[in-house]
C-alpha cells in the first residue's frame, strides 16, 4: 500500500463527497410552491411576517396581534431601495465594528456592515453586509410588540427619531439610539437600539409606559426573514459558497444544535417554547442570531412568506417572549441581543451557549473542534495562519509517526522485495493461482505484511477530513495572508506554485512506492494521478494546498530515511 494512495483516497472521497454537495444544490428536493402551507404555521402569518390578529400568539389569555392597515403598504410590499417618504425615513447607527441601517418604519434592521471584514482584498473599502435589502439577497431583521386588547407596534408601525446619523464618540464604550412611539390611548414606547464598542451583538429593547386605565398586558417578537443567496454553478466546485449550510438554526438545551432547512419549512414547521437557547439564520462564515434572556421561557417557530410583488418567497426564523404586564402608570422593558458578525469560535460562546456550533464541521466536529484549538493556539505563539497550518500538520504527523512509520517499513520492504516478485511473474506468467500463492510464501517467509500500510491511512482519514472543515470553516482563515504572493489563504494560490510543488511531492512519493501485480495499464493510470492532482489543487483555497503540501513533504522525508535504512539492511 503506498503513500500515493493515500491521497487517491482522499481525493476520491473528497471529490464525491462535493459533487454529491453540488448535486443536492442543483436537483436534490426542493420547496414545491405548489403545496399547501402549513395550517400550524403560515395563517399565523401575514404576508409580511406579522402574526394573524385571528390566531392567538399562544393558548389561554396570551394577546392576538392587529394587522397591519391593508391600504397602508407594509415593508414587504415597499419598494426594495430605502424609501424617502416620511414613513419609511433611514437612520444609521455604527460602532467601530458594525454600521446599521433602520428604517423608521418598525426601527427595524434592513441592512448590517461589518466595518471590520471586506468583501474582498481588492475592495477593502467594501465591508460584507450580512444583513441585505437586496431582492437577491433579502435578510432583515425585525421586532415588534403584540398585545391583548390596547394597542402595540409591531414592525410596521412607524416611529420618531431624532436626528439619522448616531456614531459611538471616541472614549465612549456604548451608543444607545432611542426611537419613540406614541398612541392616543395613553401607550407609549420607547425602542432603543445599543451598540458597544468592539461588539457585533446589538441590544434591541422596548420600553413599554402605560398612561391609559388598564394593564397593558403583551410580549415581543423577534424575527429574521431571508430569501436563500443565489448559489454558484456546480462546476465551480473551488468556491466555498457551493458547499457551505445557508440555512436556519436552533439551540435548545434539551435537543442542543439542530439545522433547520429551508426545504423542510414546510414539511416540519418547528413549534416550541423552552429557555437557555437562540435561533440564527446561518451562512458561510457569518451568521445572525436572536439570543433572549437564558432565563426567558421563549416560543421558537418558522414560517414561509409567500411571494408577493417585490420580494420572492421568504423564510422566517421567529421568536416570541411570555406575557408581560404593565400596569397603568408604570413602564416595564423587554428586549434580547441580536449577533450580527462572523462566525469567531473564541468568541460566539461567550455570547449565548452552543453558538460556536453555527461553524458547521459535519460528522467531524468532535475532531475538527479540537485541532481548531490546537491551530488557534500555534496562531497566537506564531502569528501567521499559514505557518499555523504547517506546525499542526506537524503535529498530526508525529502523533501518527508510529502508524506512519510501520506503513512505510511495509512499503519499503515490498520495494525491497520487487526483484524478486518480478522473477515470479516471469516464472509463472499467466497462471495467477500459482503466481499468488508463490506471492503468499515469498511475504510469509520474508515477515511482509502486503496490506500493513493499509490500517494507519484508514485510522489517519477521519482526522485528514477534519483539517480540510477547519480550513475551509474557520472565518479567521478567510482574507488570512501566508508569504510573498500568497495575500488570502482562503483563496487558490494566485501563481500555482503550490500546486506544481504538490504534484512534484506526489510524482518523488510514486516512485518510491512499490506497485506489486499492477498491469502495464494501471500503472500508466497511476503516474498521471499526480498531474491529475494539480489541476484539481489548482483552485482549492491555497490553505488547503498547504496543508496537502506540508502532510506529502513530511511523509515523503519519512519514506525516504526508511527506505534507505531498510535498503541498506541485508
Amino acid at each position: 500500500m503506498s503513500n500515493l494512495r493515500l491521497f487517491l483516497l482522499l481525493g476520491i472521497a473528497l471529490l464525491g463527497m462535493q459533487l454529491y454537495q453540488a448535486w443536492q444544490q442543483d436537483y436534490g428536493p426542493k420547496l414545491d410552491p405548489s403545496l399547501p402551507q402549513p395550517e400550524a404555521i403560515v395563517p399565523s402569518a401575514s404576508n409580511d411576517g406579522i402574526p394573524n390578529a385571528e390566531t392567538p400568539v399562544e393558548s389561554g389569555e396570551v394577546p392576538s396581534v392587529p394587522l397591519a392597515d391593508a391600504t397602508a403598504p407594509t415593508v414587504s410590499e415597499a419598494p426594495v431601495e430605502a424609501s424617502t417618504s416620511a414613513g419609511d425615513r433611514r437612520i444609521t447607527v455604527s460602532n467601530d465594528v458594525l454600521r446599521l441601517s433602520i428604517s423608521t418604519r418598525g426601527a427595524e434592521i434592513r441592512q448590517a456592515e461589518l466595518l471590520t471584514y471586506p468583501i474582498s482584498l481588492e475592495r477593502k473599502d467594501v465591508p460584507v453586509k450580512l444583513l441585505n435589502e437586496d431582492t437577491q439577497r433579502y435578510f432583515v431583521s425585525q421586532t415588534g410588540l403584540v398585545a391583548k386588547d390596547l394597542p402595540a407596534p409591531d414592525h410596521t408601525a412607524v416611529y420618531a427619531v431624532e436626528g439619522e446619523q448616531f456614531t459611538l464618540a471616541a472614549g465612549s464604550d456604548a451608543i444607545e439610539v432611542p426611537l419613540t412611539w406614541t398612541d392616543a390611548s395613553g401607550i407609549s414606547v420607547r425602542k432603543v437600539i445599543r451598540l458597544d464598542r468592539g461588539s457585533f451583538v446589538v441590544g434591541v429593547r422596548h420600553e413599554i409606559t402605560n398612561q391609559s386605565g388598564a394593564p397593558w398586558r403583551g410580549s415581543q417578537y423577534r424575527q429574521m426573514q431571508r430569501v436563500p443567496p443565489p448559489k454558484p454553478s456546480a462546476f465551480a466546485f473551488n468556491d466555498p459558497e457551493l458547499y457551505a449550510y445557508v440555512g436556519a438554526a436552533i439551540y435548545s438545551p434539551d435537543e442542543k444544535f439542530q439545522k433547520l432547512k429551508f426545504d423542510n419549512f414546510v414539511e416540519e414547521p418547528y413549534k416550541r417554547t423552552f429557555a437557555g437557547g437562540w435561533s440564527a439564520m446561518q451562512q458561510h462564515y457569518f451568521v445572525g442570531a436572536w439570543v433572549p434572556d437564558p432565563a426567558e421561557q421563549t416560543q421558537y417557530e418558522t414560517a414561509v412568506l409567500p411571494a408577493n410583488s417585490a420580494l420572492p418567497t421568504r423564510y422566517l426564523m421567529r421568536q416570541k417572549s411570555p406575557i408581560i404586564e404593565v400596569a397603568p402608570g408604570a413602564t416595564q422593558s423587554v428586549g434580547a441581543g441580536l449577533y450580527l458578525g462572523p462566525k469567531l469560535q473564541n468568541e460566539l460562546p461567550k455570547v449565548a451557549t452552543g453558538l460556536q456550533y453555527t461553524v458547521d464541521y459535519g460528522m467531524v466536529s468532535f475532531i475538527a473542534q479540537p485541532l481548531f484549538w490546537i491551530l488557534s493556539h500555534i496562531h497566537d505563539l506564531v502569528g501567521n495562519w499559514g505557518v499555523a497550518i504547517i506546525l499542526l500538520t506537524l503535529l498530526v504527523k508525529l502523533a501518527f509517526y508510529r502508524l506512519s512509520e510501520s506503513q512505510y517499513r511495509s512499503m519499503a520492504k515490498m520495494r525491497k522485495l520487487q526483484p524478486r516478485l518480478e522473477a515470479l511473474k516471469e516464472r509463472f506468467g499467466d497462471d495467477r493461482q500459482k503466481m499468488a500463492q508463490a506471492q503468499m510464501d515469498l511475504f510469509k517467509q520474508e515477515k511482509v505484511n502486503p496490506i500493513g500500510g493499509c490500517l494507519p491511512i484508514l485510522l489517519q482519514l477521519p482526522v485528514f477530513f477534519a483539517l480540510y472543515w477547519v480550513i475551509f470553516e474557520a472565518v479567521e482563515l478567510r482574507q488570512a495572508p501566508f508569504f510573498l504572493w500568497i495575500h488570502d489563504l482562503s483563496l487558490k494560490d494566485p501563481l500555482y506554485i503550490l500546486p506544481v510543488l504538490n504534484v512534484a511531492v506526489m510524482w518523488y512519493t510514486q516512485k518510491l512506492s512499490p506497485t506489486p501485480g499492477m498491469d502495464p495499464v494501471q500503472k500508466k493510470v497511476l503516474q498521471t494521478m499526480p498531474l491529475i492532482f494539480g489541476v484539481m489543487f489548482a483552485f482549492f483555497p491555497a490553505g488547503l494546498v498547504l496543508y496537502w503540501l506540508s502532510n506529502g513533504l513530511l511523509g515523503l522525508i519519512q519514506q525516504v530515511v526508511i527506505t534507505k535504512r531498510i535498503e541498506a539492511s541485508k
